[in-house]
């Protein structure tokens, strides 16, 4: 079973990924896109990723801005799969901005 990454952990996972925050308990980032359309395509781009790696975030649209949280519920917290979840999608949402 994943371990809870601490504190330190979680801060070295986030360095060099764009806009993400977070502690133990989860992680998160939240994306402003030109327009609905271009959040929509983002968030079907992380489907396919998330699907792929079995791990799921939390995500919420709000017009032109997405917000992903990511957690190991099944461990309560921040795990290295979360970390490389948010590396999978700051590669995503580069490549659409």
């Amino acid at each position: 079973m994943a371990e809870v990454l601490d504190t330190e952990a979680v801060r070295t996972g986030l360095d060099g990924l764009d806009g993400w925050t977070g502690d133990p308990a989860g992680i998160g980032r939240t994306v402003e896109l030109p327009g609905f359309r271009d959040v929509i395509d983002v968030v079907d781009r992380v489907a396919v990723v998330a699907e792929e790696l079995d791990h799921h975030p939390d995500i919420d649209i709000r017009w032109r801005t997405v917000t992903f949280r990511c957690a190991t519920h099944s461990v309560g917290g921040v795990t290295r799969r979360d970390i490389e979840l948010a590396r999978r999608i700051d590669e995503i949402v580069r490549g659409a901005a």
